[in-house]
């Protein structure tokens, strides 16, 4: 195998398949990026065999074949490489070695013999659609925040992705939620997805999808079975093996008769929730929210460390109420509103509060009180 490739096109490529290897290795074959080279293309791939990413480039290939070899090593030496380098990539499987050559730098690195690489099975996918990379991007974006971190819980351990009603339309719905808190967010159901059946993507998937969606002009081919998903631009496909579990019903969770309404602005009240929790202590991190007419207070009190409060000015016309809670979740939950005024809805101090982004529907999110 013999092939030259410029140096930006190689590192996207490998930058993009070494993310996925796993740093600790039990199986050495693992640590490595299959490179192919074939026509006018090579293509790396690499998994941890839950995730599978293929990524091609535009190669000038002399020879054709494939080997493997360190991502992680790959990768160091072509981000150090000069920018503009036309990189030169030369296996030789008799002596397992691959040559990397730049202008003056001349590197061999050990090889793998590619029969060893896995290769994940091909599934029949009972559903393929296209989805605009901004609507992917903004499901899961606006909701991964939410998913749990718990092990013993594992079908909670990424985003739920289903179709579902909204209003009498169909949309294509992510949910995720660790029990504390809950992101429920909404998109316009895209042609051929009817079918979709309701699958849990993984949280480190989520993460790695995360690097197809940049380009926002970019149509991404969705195909989904009751095992896998796989996500693909022309240049890169991401194939991932989804949760094995069934995801709760999370709809009993959403309050549907809060009344009480408070409006403010998001980045104010964001800030302020973080001024106020820089004296609360790490453990309970409890903000106390006292509500009146057209008024917050946000207080801490800690007794090992000190007290804060803070006064916001909102909209609110109930009566008193008074809330706990996690200042974590709270600068999560408002951080996540990028355009209007956040709306929270209230029922009692013991009851879990919904909030929106002003009047959109298609993304509500959920939050369980404290005590304070």
């Amino acid at each position: 195998m013999k092939f030259s490739i410029e140096r930006a096109a190689l590192l996207k490529a490998v930058s993009q398949a070494q993310s996925v290897v796993e740093r600790r290795n039990t199986i050495p074959i693992l640590a490595n990026v299959l490179i192919e080279a074939e026509g006018s293309d090579a293509s790396f791939r690499a998994t941890d065999l839950d995730i599978e990413v293929v990524d091609k480039a535009a190669a000038q290939v002399e020879r054709a074949g494939a080997t493997t070899v360190s991502a992680t090593t790959l990768h160091e030496i072509v981000r150090k490489l000069p920018d503009g380098a036309l990189i030169s990539l030369t296996a030789d499987s008799a002596a397992g070695r691959l040559t990397v050559e730049a202008g003056r730098s001349n590197f061999s690195l050990a090889t793998l013999p590619r029969e060893d690489f896995p290769v994940m099975a091909t599934s029949e996918y009972q559903s393929n659609f296209k989805a605009p990379a901004p609507v992917l991007r903004r499901l899961f974006d606006k909701s991964k925040f939410a998913i749990s971190t718990e092990e013993t819980r594992y079908y909670l351990n990424g985003v739920y992705m289903h179709i579902s009603d909204s209003d009498g339309s169909k949309v294509l719905r992510c949910v995720a939620t660790d029990g504390h808190r809950l992101a429920r967010i909404d998109a316009p159901m895209p042609d051929g997805a009817a079918e979709m059946p309701g699958v849990i993507v993984p949280r480190k998937t989520v993460g790695e999808l995360r690097k197809l969606l940049d380009d926002d002009d970019m149509e991404i081919a969705v195909s989904v079975s009751e095992t896998k998903i796989r996500f693909a631009t022309p240049h890169i496909t991401l194939t991932s093996k989804v949760i094995d579990g069934t995801f709760p019903d999370y709809t009993r969770v959403i309050p549907q008769g809060n009344t009480r309404k408070m409006e403010v602005d998001a980045s104010d009240f964001a800030r302020a929730v973080d001024r106020v929790a820089t004296v609360s202590s790490e453990r309970s991190r409890a903000v106390k929210l006292q509500l009146d007419e057209d008024r917050l207070v946000l207080s801490v009190n800690a007794p090992d460390s000190g007290a804060a409060e803070e006064e916001l000015v909102v909209a609110y016309a109930d009566e008193r109420l008074e809330i706990g809670f996690n200042a974590k979740y709270l600068l999560e939950i408002a951080s996540q509103v990028d355009r209007e005024n956040a709306v929270f809805l209230f029922n009692s101090s013991g009851d879990p509060t919904l909030m929106r982004e002003g009047n959109d529907m298609s993304a509500v999110y959920v939050v369980m009180p404290m005590r304070v």
